[in-house]
């Protein structure tokens, strides 16, 4: 029985990167769907539940992506509730990659603490969907967290967002320019960086001798990154007394995850596969 895995993708276009790694994670064959909302998303639901049956449907998985979460979490809501009784099939949802890379990083970081239980953690430009699910996975592990935007009204807006989601209590702060975001880093344990492509956060002068700061970790692959400093390799490295971790270095695991969730899709008809059980793969894989 050949493993089909759609997917539906809220961008335009399908992407060409999940379809990549969709193969793989084991799929045999992929159809993605591109400009899918809550609104059309039903028909092709049916698709997948009503045309193989018992045991031969687990091997038929949907993958929500595309570059909104917000929109993402919309269909993958619409999705569930297509299903019933043993009407359904395994789901993924990874916009924007934002699941798979945030566990992998956060993931990183707990396994080299050994706990984040009472860290005092930031998330820099951390208002987008990694910054956020970075932010929620930090919280669920105990730590106390600061959303960092250049506007306080989106920080807040993030903030409430993640924690309405995930049950936490992330709190959200203004840093418009390079002086607050190296005044907001003192006394913190974990910085994160979780800025668009090609801007520097902080320096590495702003970091290198806060003797609170012992880890840093950085989203973004392309120069300059977020962190002066450190290098997208960086996967433990040690500078400056405290741990680095840079966008390749986290990257190699979020390749390994999101194609080993995937795989696990095709294990059976009953799993929904978000944040949460994303992170719990990652932090075994870590």
């Amino acid at each position: 029985m050949k493993k089909l895995l759609f997917l539906f993708d809220t961008d335009a276009m399908p992407s060409v990167f999940d379809t990549v790694v969709g193969y793989d994670g084991g799929a045999d064959h992929i159809t993605g769907y591109g400009g899918v909302t809550p609104e059309n998303v039903g028909a092709l639901v049916d698709g997948t539940i009503y045309t193989r049956g018992g045991s031969e449907k687990k091997s038929t998985a949907i993958f929500v992506g595309g570059g909104n979460m917000a929109a993402g979490e919309a269909v993958l809501a619409a999705v569930k509730k297509r299903f019933f009784g043993p009407f359904r099939v395994s789901t993924m949802l990874d916009s924007n990659g934002s699941n798979t890379t945030a566990a992998a990083g956060v993931a990183l970081v707990a396994k080299a603490a050994g706990s984040l239980e009472g860290k005092k953690a930031v998330v820099l430009a951390g208002t987008g969907p990694v910054g956020m699910r970075s932010a929620a996975l930090l919280a669920k592990e105990g730590a106390e967290v600061v959303i960092a935007a250049r506007q306080f009204d989106r920080a807040q807006a993030a903030a409430d967002a993640v924690n309405k989601r995930f049950g936490v209590a992330v709190t959200a702060a203004a840093t418009p320019d390079e002086a607050s975001r190296a005044e907001i880093v003192k006394g913190k344990n974990l910085v994160f960086s979780a800025g668009a492509i090609g801007i520097e956060l902080l320096p590495e002068s702003a970091w290198k001798d806060e003797a609170s700061i012992e880890f840093v970790a950085d989203y973004n692959a392309q120069p300059p990154l977020g962190f002066g400093g450190i290098d997208a390799m960086d996967k433990g490295k040690d500078r400056h007394g405290k741990k680095s971790f840079g966008a390749l270095g986290i990257g190699g695991l979020k390749l390994k995850l999101h194609r080993a969730c995937v795989g696990q899709l095709f294990d059976s008809t009953e799993q929904v596969l978000d944040a949460e059980e994303i992170y719990a793969l990652a932090k075994k894989m870590a």
